[in-house]
């Protein structure tokens, strides 16, 4: 079970840190606030490599996004009943994550009017909402996630430098490929934060946006299947 606590707690340190920082730019009266795009995705970096030291702390595999057990269940034969647990447990911890990031902000959510401002501090939302772009969007991005990050692990330095080199892989998908749409690639970071905007009593929130849900979703899936295929099958 340490496995799978650790995905837990993995990744709600990932979201913990990845929307924290998403707020502390978007939310009125903080002391980051309009910091930008680059913080943004710097900081999301630096909240996968903390996520991934966590997991990998506690005895898990560290891949804090269902898109790792989904990816070795189709090229390394991972049980589908243990990634079922992996991502049931990532998708719990991005839930508490974001419940986190909103207790941390509590003043600011009375302080910023705009509902769609809040929700961007939750999950992901495209810059053109036009579904096969966004969906291609995710899928592309998250290919590369899969893709590269087997060539990291596999063939290079791995180890002990997986997590930086994984939060600095994240860091070139989002300063490359997330201008589009947030890049969530990721089903639980977008999920389960979503989820807890829903259910949480947050001053003055708007809808969920529940009818764009499944992009984020079923994008990084395909992606992800695309991504591992393709590495098992030319870099053995």
């Amino acid at each position: 079970m340490s496995d799978v606590l650790g995905e837990f707690l993995g990744t709600m340190i990932l979201i913990l840190l990845g929307n924290g920082v998403v707020a502390g730019v978007l939310l009125n009266k903080s002391k980051a606030q309009n910091a930008g795009w680059l913080v943004i995705t710097t900081g999301w970096a630096f909240a996968v490599m903390a996520g991934v030291y966590t997991a990998k702390a506690i005895g898990a595999p560290g891949y804090i996004n269902p898109v790792g057990p989904l990816a070795d269940t189709l090229t390394k034969n991972l049980a589908p009943h243990k990634a079922i647990a992996f991502a049931a447990s990532e998708v719990a911890g991005a839930f508490a994550g974001a419940v986190l990031v909103w207790l941390h902000y509590w003043p600011h959510w009375k302080e910023t009017p705009d509902p769609t401002t809040k929700l961007a501090c939750f999950c992901t939302s495209p810059a053109i909402r036009k579904s096969p772009a966004n969906l291609f969007s995710e899928a592309l991005a998250t290919f590369v996630l899969v893709f590269v990050g087997s060539a990291v692990v596999e063939k290079s330095l791995g180890g002990a430098l997986a997590a930086p080199l994984a939060g600095t892989l994240v860091w070139g998908i989002g300063l490359s490929l997330g201008a589009t749409t947030g890049y969530a690639i990721n089903p639980a970071r977008d999920f389960g934060p979503r989820l807890a905007h829903a259910l949480l009593p947050i001053t003055g929130k708007g809808e969920s946006d529940w009818g764009y849900a499944w992009v984020p979703i079923i994008g990084p899936l395909i992606g992800a299947a695309a991504g591992a295929i393709a590495a098992n099958a030319v870099m053995g």
